[in-house]
């Protein structure tokens, strides 16, 4: 079976990162062999971390409520399903990956549901068969809590996303060193997914990335996705090594600050989402517009 899943992927990754790529991934798949460890947030000597009210601040379903009501989507992926809070967002084609997801929230989409890991989903032939050929408007990161499974995931649905697309990343914001630990000591855990951004801001400045400050962790929005590029899948095993870290994570004092995140209100008022929308819909050339688009979008 083993064996099956690794020509499946090979069909799948071999021809868009090429044989050097291809190989560095089998490397780094090797180095982290085995499963992901499931999260268990109901878990024994888990400790609750003190932190301040935030009851003010604007929640990520929220946040996420305004996108798709800003975006109307066509098309939504989300990893990380558990009980389909955020799934139960969308009204459109939808797809939800999540080896253990049990959900208990109303949904009101079309979707397509697998009970298995992202790494194995994207290794599917077509994974967005769903989707009828459509590119992915709308993803939601929200799965495993380690650096490198949100980097894959990323790297995954950029493939199958366009320069219209909008992808969302949780838990980027930790609120202190032990809610970012790779190795869980606390109920509300981020892990050290925050590597994400700077990872980001070096191999791949072509993209646009904006931290949100909103309730509990914070989220990651990116804008410009490149469907065609191939930077992150060639030097994805230099990157592992460079950035996967043992505990206690070196946090940055503006992650755990929060002092370079904009607010989710800001953001949400740029005239942005209805260009991209308009460009999505016109279904022309997107770079040149998608800069100016981007152009004047809320910084700190």
């Amino acid at each position: 079976m083993a064996g099956r899943s690794t020509e499946l992927m090979k069909s799948a990754l071999r021809p868009v990162v090429g044989e050097r790529g291809w190989r560095a991934l089998r490397r780094a798949r090797r180095r982290l062999a085995g499963p992901a460890p499931a999260p268990a947030p109901a878990q024994a000597g888990l400790r609750d971390e003190p932190h301040p009210d935030d009851s003010h601040k604007m929640s990520r379903h929220r946040f996420l409520t305004e996108l798709h009501e800003k975006l109307k989507p066509r098309t939504y992926l989300e990893t990380g399903v558990s009980t389909g809070l955020s799934l139960a967002l969308s009204r459109c084609r939808s797809i939800g990956i999540d080896p253990a997801f049990a959900i208990t929230s109303e949904i009101r989409c079309d979707v397509a549901l697998y009970r298995e890991g992202s790494d194995d989903f994207f290794a599917r032939p077509d994974p967005t068969a769903h989707f009828g050929g459509d590119p992915i408007d709308l993803a939601f990161i929200d799965g495993m809590h380690l650096f490198e499974y949100a980097l894959r995931d990323f790297m995954n649905i950029e493939r199958h996303a366009a320069a219209h697309s909008v992808i969302v990343v949780d838990d980027m914001l930790p609120r202190s060193v032990a809610e970012a630990a790779r190795d869980r000591v606390t109920r509300m855990w981020t892990g050290d997914v925050f590597r994400l951004i700077p990872v980001l801001e070096k191999y791949r400045p072509d993209l646009v990335c904006r931290p949100v400050d909103t309730r509990p962790t914070g989220v990651l929005v990116v804008f410009g996705a490149d469907p065609t590029s191939t930077v992150l899948w060639d030097h994805y095993d230099d990157i592992v090594r460079a950035y996967v870290r043992p505990d206690p994570q070196p946090v940055p004092a503006e992650i755990l600050r929060r002092s370079h995140a904009v607010e989710p209100t800001a953001l949400l008022a740029h005239g942005v989402w209805a260009d991209l929308v308009a460009m999505r819909d016109a279904g022309g050339p997107e770079r040149a517009a998608l800069a100016a688009a981007t152009a004047t979008l809320p910084a700190k």
